[in-house]
């Protein structure tokens, strides 16, 4: 059984810094892209950062484009977003996922395997 479990969320004053963890299990994890998306209320979920299967590719949403990092230990089947110089409109509830997929994809859509994500809440 497929396993995401994000953990690292919190609440923040705008400026501040947070970081999401995600441990996976149940799947061969140096095979999985792993991506990290979000969703705001009453908004749809968008992408926010996404890690190649060896960690040397990635890719980010222009929104949060050098303020956030992301990276992964296929050692111990986990991927990391470093979130710097959070904003309020970074509020949200944030998902790791992962893609087998060999073609780079920031749709939602395409990834296989979904966490139970993490509530981030900056205040301004």
């Amino acid at each position: 059984q497929v396993q995401l479990v994000e953990s690292g969320g919190g609440l923040v004053q705008a400026g501040g810094s947070l970081r999401l963890s995600c441990a996976a299990s149940g799947l061969p994890f140096s095979t999985y892209a792993m991506g990290w998306f979000r969703q705001a209320p009453g908004k749809e979920r968008e992408f926010v950062a996404r890690i190649s299967r060896n960690g040397f590719g990635t890719n980010y949403a222009d929104s949060v484009k050098g303020r956030f990092t992301i990276s992964r230990d296929n050692a111990k089947n986990t991927v990391a977003l470093q979130m710097n110089s959070l904003k309020p409109e970074d509020t949200a509830a944030y998902y790791c996922a992962a893609d087998l997929g060999l073609v780079f994809t920031t749709l939602a859509r395409n990834y296989d395997y979904w966490g139970q994500g993490t509530q981030v809440t900056v205040s301004s």
